[in-house]
């Protein structure tokens, strides 16, 4: 079993994932930020779910949009088990609204959480990695970058920008032995909080210039439960996926796994794209990057 650590786990399929994670076997360290504050109720839920389930189960804060919290959470799971095998980067954050209303500030920030946060969160492990020549970067991204829906903008380029960190830090990372695996959800209106917790625009003056918009935005969570079908995966077969991967042998499990109720053909566009870019890295004389190291 492996010693894991998961960023945003206060809601949402962090939340789920970390206690799965427990329920499986593995010592999980339940990551998020403020846990004395903001997230002193979430925090004192896991654990009590822990007391009761006698689950190997720990909160401990993480702020990613500080290096020196994640430093300093990674320091506590080392020390404490003597090594840290897996990370998963799933905190992250929703905006809604047109792009143009969104100010520099606004989608700043949001890259700052969604994008540099894991390559915080990275800088934080991969030292400990390296000399272990051993772990796994499990990122948990989205395929919106791929499907790039309307009135979603800075959290489609926050996605993106995590998704294109988690592919080139994974070549330099092949290097010494350690796996990555993004995870790619669907749309999800069931198990999260992210649609009731999305942040809106800061320039209200541009988003009263696309009122006459307003009605489809208002409607863009219903429109995105009309594409899904039933019975719903949701953030539970997200949980179910990251549970399964992380139990498959070193080499077995998948750069790439889509799990996605709108059926939105993503991995026909992840297909291409892989081997497009594989067959680049190999023309360059990279090929060895391309996977993980055995030692």
């Amino acid at each position: 079993m492996s010693v894991v650590l998961v960023t945003g786990a206060a809601t949402g399929i962090g939340n789920l994932a970390a206690a799965a994670l427990a329920r499986a076997g593995h010592t999980v360290y339940a990551t998020m930020r403020d846990v004395e504050g903001r997230n002193a109720d979430h925090a004192a839920t896991a654990r009590d779910r822990a007391r009761q389930e006698r689950l190997d189960l720990h909160v401990i804060d993480l702020d990613v949009t500080s290096q020196e919290s994640a430093n300093a959470a990674v320091r506590t799971v080392v020390e404490r088990h003597g090594g840290l095998d897996v990370v998963i980067n799933n905190a992250g954050h929703l905006y809604v609204g047109y792009v143009e209303a969104f100010t520099d500030d606004d989608v700043m920030h949001l890259i700052d959480v969604n994008a540099i946060g894991a390559h915080r969160v990275n800088r934080a492990v991969l030292p400990h990695f390296r000399e272990r020549r051993a772990g796994v970067l499990m990122y948990v991204g989205s395929t919106i970058p791929v499907t790039t829906p309307p009135f979603l903008g800075p959290y489609v380029v926050s996605k993106a920008a995590m998704d294109a960190l988690a592919v080139v830090t994974a070549y330099e990372a092949n290097a010494f032995g350690i796996e990555t695996v993004i995870v790619m959800p669907g749309a999800i209106t069931e198990g999260t909080e992210h649609f009731p917790n999305a942040s809106r625009a800061t320039d209200q003056h541009v988003a009263a210039a696309y009122s006459a918009l307003d009605p489809l935005v208002e409607r863009n969570e219903h429109a995105t439960a009309t594409l899904l079908k039933h019975p719903l995966m949701g953030a539970a077969g997200v949980t179910e996926e990251i549970v399964r991967v992380l139990g498959l042998p070193f080499g077995a499990k998948p750069f790439r796994t889509v799990i996605d109720d709108a059926h939105a053909g993503v991995e026909r566009v992840n297909d291409i794209a892989f081997e497009t870019r594989a067959e680049f890295v190999r023309r360059l004389g990279f090929a060895e990057l391309l996977a993980p190291a055995r030692f």
